[in-house]
């Protein structure tokens, strides 16, 4: 008799093609599904270019246009041009500027349960609304998946989180997320896929399971999995696509690795204070906090049901004139379903500002707040600057809260709001059937066609770079020296100024650590090899691989960290970059900016390591302050072949063997 297992569990053995469900050694999975935002996408096709891929060998893959749809010159545009014509030469979606967030969009039109979705995008987990085994990483995993290669990861922990009773009124899903935020911090769940169970799943419909899968991103997660129910169906139905609908659902008695609980009938509404998602309180206690705008949208709170919630809220008032309050559709089948309802309506005649579908200003890419004004958003981040702001002010709440908030002007629970002015919760009924719309959503080429597509490349694409060999020897400077949770934002930015240029690396690059030092790219040059010596959880965030690139164009080749956020890890050995730990995180602390650092025998070391779970120590020598200092590793055999040579790339091109990208991959496994 097989032992009973869990959703996540029956879903990772389905698509295991490498390795055992062992928690903490490499696993290899089939990918079914890929989904690319054009942040990460154009590298993404540049690296299928460069692995030889002539059509994409997955069941599906999509490409959405969502994050860089402002177009203040041409540098977006000729991206988008670049991005269509490289769908149509590989085979994938190409879903057009202004249709929508890739991750609402890909649920509505695409999502299956029981399906592997990677994405290169860390909100990718959203998918696990449906009952998917949806996993955001670095584009080039995606393009390996996309090349018919299995994605490799570190096997996960389960974690059960068992949910009971049903939300009180004007507490919703973004609460649910924000509190287990507030329990366990922005690395509470690394390495570990969350699987929701328990009765108060019934009070919680496919869209609202999304905004708790999506925020797990946030908790550090691999995934979210929820089963694939009757709200998972009655979700289907309305999308036209009730055929795509499978029953999932834990087998009894199913055993986790390690489980929480938890009460929605005692939750009250939440936020999260200036600069950390994991930086968590009840509303109540910040409540008379002045705000100067509210921005509604992002695929943290991307349904129909969220947007409506604020229409009923401010139908027939007016908010508060010291507010911005911005409303962002997530889809524009969201945005005609407001319409239709009359939602819209009653957004505007309140004073709602309404724009295109996409990200925007959860990207920074406008939207960006006053200075000392606090912005409330129903956003999944608030990292420092990530707005487009410097030293900004942004908060992360629910609807609810968000609307009750631009209608008094300072930060209101909605609760509270409601018994001063008498009015009753909402009851917002959505349509039975959503206003599909696949107007901007071209299909891939039928096969034999693609061929003859000839890539569209503006001035402002360049070349993927050529990455030398690890060296075996490291005498090299401490460049910069940073503390805990680093983001991915403060590694490589985005916004209006930098994203533009996410196509062009040697000037992306100018843009590199500066929210942290912004002398660091004039002095990485000058420098040539260097280090890095960063705190916990260095590369929380983004799955953005330019974090990862650019530095490396710099003369990064290895940091050393007291621990990584999974994304960013795997993107540095990905490029080359070594990503080694302290053994005694206290070293951290001996350690200064400047110090010169010596690595000895790197390629002998590397090549008799142990696989995955843990390296023997290896020495770290400060030469200027004489000190040693033990640091370990997590590279599997693969990933340390990869490291060697340069990157993942450059180990394909020196295999053996001519053919398809999967034999020269297995030459590199095999090494």
């Amino acid at each position: 008799m097989t032992n009973p297992l869990g959703i996540a569990q029956q879903l990772i053995a389905a698509h295991l093609v490498d390795g055992s469900m062992v928690p903490g050694t490499e696993i290899a999975l089939r990918i079914d599904q890929t989904l690319c935002q054009d942040a990460t996408g154009t590298l993404v096709m540049q690296e299928l270019e460069a692995l030889g891929v002539d059509r994409v060998r997955t069941g599906l893959s999509a490409q959405y246009v969502d994050h860089n749809i402002a177009q203040a010159d041409e540098r977006n545009a000729d991206d988008h041009l670049f991005l269509r014509s490289a769908a149509q030469r590989f085979g994938l979606w190409y879903s057009k500027p202004g249709n929508g967030v890739s991750h609402p969009v890909h649920m509505q039109r695409f999502g299956v349960p029981g399906a592997t979705l990677l994405g290169s995008d860390s909100h990718t987990c959203a998918g696990g609304a449906l009952g998917m085994l949806a996993i955001g990483t670095g584009g080039l995993d995606v393009a390996l998946a996309m090349a018919g290669e299995p994605f490799h990861l570190t096997m996960p922990q389960i974690w059960g989180i068992h949910l009971d009773g049903e939300s009180a009124d004007w507490v919703s899903a973004k609460d649910v997320i924000l509190e287990l935020l507030r329990r366990h911090g922005v690395k509470g769940a690394h390495n570990r896929i969350l699987e929701y169970q328990g009765p108060g799943l019934a009070c919680l419909t496919a869209m609202d399971r999304h905004v708790i899968a999506n925020m797990g991103a946030e908790l550090g997660a691999t995934a979210s999995v929820f089963p694939a129910d009757d709200a998972v169906l009655r979700f289907l139905r309305a999308e036209g696509r009730e055929d795509d609908f499978q029953p999932i659902a834990a087998d009894p008695d199913a055993c986790y690795d390690l489980t929480d609980r938890l009460d929605l009938s005692t939750l009250e509404s939440m936020i999260a204070m200036p600069s950390s998602p994991g930086n968590v309180v009840p509303v109540r206690r910040v409540a008379g906090t002045p705000i100067g705008q509210v921005v509604v949208g992002s695929s943290a709170n991307p349904g129909l049901r969220d947007f409506a919630v604020c229409a009923a809220m401010v139908k027939g008032r007016n908010t508060s004139a010291e507010v911005s309050f911005d409303v962002n559709p997530s889809s524009r089948e969201v945005l005609q379903d407001l319409l239709l309802t009359g939602a819209a309506f009653d957004l505007i005649t309140a004073g709602a500002r309404i724009h295109q579908a996409g990200c925007l200003g959860c990207i920074g890419m406008g939207q960006a707040p006053a200075t000392g004004r606090h912005s409330l958003r129903t956003f999944p981040r608030n990292f420092p600057g990530r707005s487009g702001t410097s030293n900004d002010s942004v908060w992360l709440c629910s609807p609810e809260t968000a609307a009750a908030s631009a209608l008094t002007g300072v930060i209101t629970d909605p609760a509270a709001w409601a018994r001063d002015e008498g009015v009753d919760p909402p009851q917002v009924a959505l349509p039975e059937h959503a206003s599909v719309n696949d107007a901007m959503l071209e299909a891939p080429l039928p096969p034999g066609r693609p061929k003859a597509v000839e890539l569209v490349r503006g001035p402002n694409i360049s070349a993927l770079p050529a990455l030398d060999p690890l060296p075996d020897e490291l005498d090299v400077p401490v460049l910069l020296k940073m503390g805990d949770n680093v983001s991915t934002d403060e590694i490589s930015p985005a916004g209006t100024q930098a994203l533009p240029y996410r196509s062009n690396l040697p000037r992306l690059a100018d843009f590199t650590l500066t929210r942290i030092d912004p002398d660091y790219p004039d002095r990485a040059r000058r420098a040539g090899a260097h280090l890095i010596v960063a705190g916990d959880n260095y590369g929380q965030g983004s799955s953005r691989e330019h974090a990862a690139i650019t530095p490396r164009l710099l003369g990064l080749r290895a940091v050393v960290a007291k621990s990584y956020a999974r994304i960013h890890w795997q993107n540095l050995a990905n490029f080359g970059v070594l990503p080694l730990e302290f053994a005694d995180p206290g070293d951290h602390d001996r350690i200064d900016q400047g110090d010169r650092l010596l690595l000895t025998r790197l390629r002998s070391t590397l090549d008799r390591d142990g696989d995955g779970a843990g390296s023997p120590p290896t020495t770290v020598h400060n030469a200027t302050k004489n000190e040693d200092y033990p640091v370990t590793h997590r590279l599997s055999a693969r990933q340390r072949t990869a490291v060697l040579a340069g990157g993942v790339i450059p180990a394909v091109s020196a295999s053996p063997g001519s053919g398809a990208v999967g034999a020269r991959l297995r030459g590199v496994n095999e090494s």
